[in-house]
């Protein structure tokens, strides 16, 4: 019996829950079954190694971070046939997130909203459950932890945060990523604009020349974007990352538009819009920003990535690298053989790596 035929099987008991609701009981259900040995029946997708970033991926298809923010589950989805597994995002402090409901499904568009709110449990916990899994205690393979900024924490000083959690977090990391477009925390995606990136950059960048030292490891940085940037706002962005040589970059968060789902119910609902509405922006942001940083920046390809053939669109915009999130809600485990199979020789369209 295939991990798809099962999927097809459990989708709809798991539609008809609270989206939160069958978030919260897959997770650890997955879990369990990893435990257990029974995470078998799930097709892996055969090594297909790509260096970026100076590390080498098993295969090309990661997990976007967000479905687990405490790294409380990491050993369950590796199970799952990833090349990388990105956890996050984690805060100085555990915050409660957004008052519920906070995710909505919009099955007609295969999107989802949520305004999760970076709810987690705080960076010391997250770094206990990383240490605890097998995944990072015998190394078997890479691992991501996203970091933001607690929602109480002034913009202004957003930095502190976020090198608190750089600090906390580095020994533990292959990269980290830093989550600067969130669409739900207040005024979290004004760190884009020129002058606050230049600030935040430059700090996080000496901070990794510390940990590198303090550490005799050096830990990738990479920054994750919002797809609701305009071209000027790209050629910012892209000049910061070469100007402070940032490792990597992740493209793209959830999005604020509903042009595609306007009247679709839930779609008046607040928050970050992910799955296939997603997907055109997206691609529209990697085409641009790979125009401004070339191979000196590779880039990681993420939104509405729902088939093989939208992996390879994400590689063809100028991606090394993908990762799914909601297509996992929609298609199940089977989407990442499905994809890591449709990228299988399929090179970028620039070299990868530094």
């Amino acid at each position: 019996m295939s991990d798809k035929f099962l999927y097809a099987l459990a989708r709809p008991l798991l539609f008809a829950l609270d989206p939160e609701t069958a978030h919260n009981l897959t997770l650890p259900a997955l879990r369990r079954a990893s435990a257990l040995g029974l995470t078998g029946l799930v097709s892996k997708p055969k090594p297909d190694p790509r260096t970026v970033m100076g590390i080498t991926f098993p295969n090309p298809v990661g997990l976007a971070a967000g479905l687990d923010k405490d790294g409380a589950y990491i050993d369950g989805l590796a199970a799952l046939g990833f090349g990388s597994i990105e956890v996050g995002t984690v805060t100085p402090r555990p915050q409660a997130g957004n008052p519920k409901p906070r995710i909505f499904r919009l099955p007609a568009a295969r999107g989802i909203i949520n305004r999760m709110g970076f709810n987690n449990g705080g960076v010391d916990a997250f770094v206990a459950n990383v240490q605890a899994s097998r995944f990072y205690q015998e190394k078997r393979g890479v691992l991501g932890l996203n970091i933001g900024k607690n929602a109480d924490t002034p913009i202004e000083r957003a930095a502190e945060d976020y090198l608190h959690c750089l600090r906390k977090v580095y020994p533990y990391a292959s990269y980290v990523t830093v989550n600067i477009s969130s669409p739900n925390t207040k005024n979290l995606r004004q760190l884009q604009g020129a002058s606050e990136l230049d600030a935040l950059l430059a700090q996080l960048k000496g901070e990794q020349s510390r940990l590198a030292d303090e550490h005799g490891r050096y830990v990738p940085l990479a920054l994750k974007i919002a797809p609701d940037v305009d071209a000027d706002q790209i050629r910012d962005i892209g000049a910061a990352l070469l100007r402070h040589g940032i490792d990597g970059v992740i493209a793209t968060n959830t999005t604020l538009s509903r042009r595609d789902v306007e009247n679709q119910r839930y779609a008046s609902q607040q928050g970050g819009l992910s799955g296939a509405p997603v997907f055109d922006l997206s691609n529209i942001v990697i085409r641009a920003l790979k125009k401004e940083v070339g191979d000196a920046v590779p880039i990681i390809g993420v939104g509405g990535i729902l088939s093989g053939r939208d992996a390879k669109a994400k590689i063809a915009a100028g991606a090394q690298l993908v990762q799914l999130y909601s297509g996992l809600i929609y298609r199940g485990p089977a989407l990442v053989k499905e994809c890591a199979d449709a990228l299988r020789g399929q090179s970028p369209v620039h070299a990868v790596g530094l």
